[in-house]
């Protein structure tokens, strides 16, 4: 086997890692800050607004990944369904949590953390440097 795809296959590997680590990272950062600030039922909502996102999306990076150790590549209609499962996902988690906590969320902390969670690539350049 080429060194090349090897490499590039661990390249992709630890940048998959990399992103869901930076995105977890935000998530429990505003799970904590919410729950500092506004109490323990805002930061368990935050962490769950964290979590619709970052479950989704650590299995798409898997789906991803999976197909690149087993075809060499991920094509690009892949891609775009991985894409679209997850966002489906998402959506479908809140939804779960509207209905199953109704009267313990707390939907500004839950969306608190569900953008803390979409901007987890901020942090990649501090992984990068660490790594």
């Amino acid at each position: 086997m080429d060194d090349k795809l090897i490499l590039g296959r661990g390249r992709l590997g630890r940048e998959l890692i990399s992103c869901i680590a930076a995105q977890l990272v935000l998530g429990l950062a505003a799970a904590t800050l919410a729950g500092a600030i506004w109490g323990t039922a805002a930061g368990m909502s935050a962490l769950a607004g964290a979590g619709t996102y970052v479950v989704p999306n650590a299995l798409f990076a898997l789906q991803l990944q999976v197909n690149v150790l087993r075809f060499g590549r991920a094509t690009p209609t892949t891609f775009f369904i991985g894409e679209a499962c997850k966002l489906f996902a998402t959506v479908l988690l809140l939804g779960l949590l509207a209905h199953s906590m109704q009267q313990s969320l707390v939907w500004p902390a839950l969306l608190f953390g569900l953008a803390f969670a979409l901007k987890g690539y901020l942090l990649l350049p501090m992984f990068r440097k660490l790594s």
